[in-house]
């Protein structure tokens, strides 16, 4: 890539039933890692420049997908951030748009974007190390797996936090499989092989997609890989996750199950 630019647009974009269509360039990039940069402000600046330098060091050609979607109304400096970060670093492409969705609505418009041969999620507030992505790389583009997760193995998020993953976990392997090979369904980063998404049908705007993206998994019978991370607090903003995300999670388990069988 020659230059950076800002993928980004005023209309309405129709992510309801997406099969990512628009994924069907074939690649000459290796990588696209989709950075989720909601409300981040100033500190995407220095996780952009860690995570890049990570990718650097595998000499492999790369994109880094900045998605810095915005609410109405909402003072938020994260999109003119990512714009800046663009304009210096070339292998940037921005999504700046006005939100028609939550967590999972941001993610699929990233997963859109991407052209890599593998595709890479991972929040960009810091929580997990950036080092976590060429880890999970290194793991599939070598051991044979569809998808490669990491799992929080340590937790500084609080004892709150902890106990609701353990139970959502639990009850996920038990609505869907009890041998499925997970230990942790929202861990990111999640790579992922450019062919296994394509067969994904993703239509979450929510916060499941994470396991929805796993529950997809299981249907085509992917190959999947987990590795231990570190999840650390975040000391500049109280988390997203709310107890209403919560009866979301489960009201969303519980339809999934329920219409499969």
């Amino acid at each position: 890539m020659d230059s950076s630019h800002v993928w980004e647009t005023k209309d309405k974009c129709d992510l309801k039933h997406l099969k990512i269509k628009a994924m069907d360039q074939t690649g000459t990039i290796e990588l696209s890692v989709v950075v989720l940069c909601y409300q981040s402000g100033d500190l995407i600046r220095k996780f952009v420049s860690q995570l890049r330098s990570e990718i650097i060091s595998l000499n492999i050609p790369f994109e880094l997908i900045l998605v810095a979607n915005y609410d109405i109304g909402v003072v938020d400096e994260t999109p003119m951030i990512a714009k800046e970060i663009a304009k210096e670093i070339t292998e940037c492409v921005v999504i700046a748009k006005s939100k028609e969705g939550k967590m999972g609505w941001d993610m699929r418009s990233g997963i859109m974007a991407a052209k890599g041969n593998y595709i890479a999620v991972i929040d960009g507030d810091g929580q997990m190390p950036v080092s976590d992505i060429k880890a999970v790389y290194e793991i599939i583009s070598t051991g044979g797996f569809d998808i490669v997760k990491t799992f929080r193995a340590k937790r500084y998020d609080g004892l709150y936090r902890a106990v609701l993953s353990y139970v959502y976990n639990m009850l996920f392997k038990f609505l869907f499989h009890p041998e499925f090979p997970t230990k942790d369904i929202n861990s990111k980063p999640k790579i992922i092989t450019r062919d296994s998404i394509l067969k994904m049908k993703l239509k979450s705007n929510d916060w499941f997609t994470d396991a929805e993206i796993m529950i997809e998994a299981n249907r085509l019978k992917l190959r999947i890989c987990e590795v231990a991370t570190v999840f650390y607090k975040n000391e500049r903003r109280p988390s997203f996750v709310r107890p209403v995300v919560i009866l979301e999670f489960v009201y969303n388990l519980l339809k999934y199950r329920f219409k499969s069988l």
